[in-house]
C-alpha cells in the first residue's frame, strides 16, 4: 500500500460539514470540499430538467495509518441518513506535495473493497474523470451512460494554461472547464472511456482529458435498508 491514500466523499450540498467534523475526530487535519452536481441515472428526468442536483465532494488526503478510521468514521456518520445519501470512495495515492516537498510512493496494492465488503485481487470498481470545456459535461455523461455507466458529479472547475502554451501549440484554451467523476465497474471501464474519447468536443486538442483510478473502497451512505 502507498503511504498516502485520498477519501472523496459525495454527498448532498450542506452535508460535508458533519462528514468533515467526523474525519477531524477521527484523526483527519482537514480537507476540501468542492460544490458540483449530480447527473441522474434517469435519462428522462435528466432531459426534462429534473434529474440534476446539488452535491459536495469532500476530499481528504490522510496516512495509510489513519485512513481507515477517517473512513470508517465518515460512514458512520451518515448512517442516520436516508438510504443512498451519497457515496464514498478510497484510492492509493502514490504521490504528495507539502510546503515545497515532494513524496512519491512506489505501486499500490492491496485488497479491494466493495460496498464494505472486502474482495481479494483487483479492485472491482474504476473512478473515471473527465474534464472538459464548460458545457460539455452532460454530453460526456450521455456518452458514458450508453456505454454502461449510472450516474456521475459534475463540478466547476478552471484551466490553469499559460498564455504562451496556448500559443505555442496554436490551441484556443477555454478557461472555464467542468469536471466529471463517474465510478463503474471495472469491466465497463474500457468501453467508457472510449465512448467518451468519440466525442466530437472532444476531437480537438487541448479541447478535454479523461483518465481512470482504481478503487480500492466504496461504500454507500445512509441506512443500510
Amino acid at each position: 500500500m502507498g503511504a498516502f491514500k485520498l477519501i472523496l466523499a459525495n454527498l448532498p450540498h450542506g452535508k460535508a460539514e458533519q462528514a468533515s467534523k467526523a474525519a477531524v475526530q477521527a484523526g483527519s487535519f482537514g480537507g476540501t470540499v468542492a460544490m458540483g452536481r449530480g447527473i441522474s441515472t434517469n435519462p428522462l428526468l435528466t432531459a426534462l430538467g429534473f434529474g440534476d442536483s446539488s452535491r459536495d465532494l469532500l476530499i481528504i488526503l490522510s496516512t495509510e495509518k489513519e485512513y481507515r478510521n477517517i473512513f470508517n468514521a465518515i460512514v458512520s456518520v451518515c448512517q442516520k441518513e436516508k438510504k443512498a445519501f451519497g457515496h464514498i470512495l478510497g484510492l492509493d495515492a502514490d504521490g504528495m506535495a507539502k510546503s515545497g516537498v515532494a513524496f512519491n510512493m512506489g505501486e499500490a496494492g492491496g485488497n479491494a473493497m466493495e460496498n464494505g465488503q472486502e474482495k481479494s485481487g483487483q479492485p472491482s470498481l474504476s473512478l473515471i474523470t473527465v474534464v472538459v470545456n464548460k458545457g460539455y459535461a452532460d454530453d460526456a455523461m450521455a456518452a458514458a451512460r450508453k456505454a454502461g455507466a449510472g450516474g456521475g458529479t459534475v463540478i466547476n472547475a478552471r484551466g490553469t494554461a499559460r498564455e504562451d502554451d496556448a500559443k505555442f501549440f496554436g490551441v484556443h484554451i477555454v478557461p472555464e472547464k467542468e469536471m466529471l467523476m463517474i465510478v463503474v465497474p471495472q469491466e465497463k471501464r474500457a468501453a467508457v472511456l472510449d465512448a467518451i474519447q468519440s466525442l466530437p468536443c472532444l476531437s480537438q486538442p487541448g479541447s478535454g482529458i479523461a483518465f481512470s483510478a482504481a478503487v480500492g473502497d466504496f461504500t454507500l451512505l445512509g441506512k443500510s435498508n
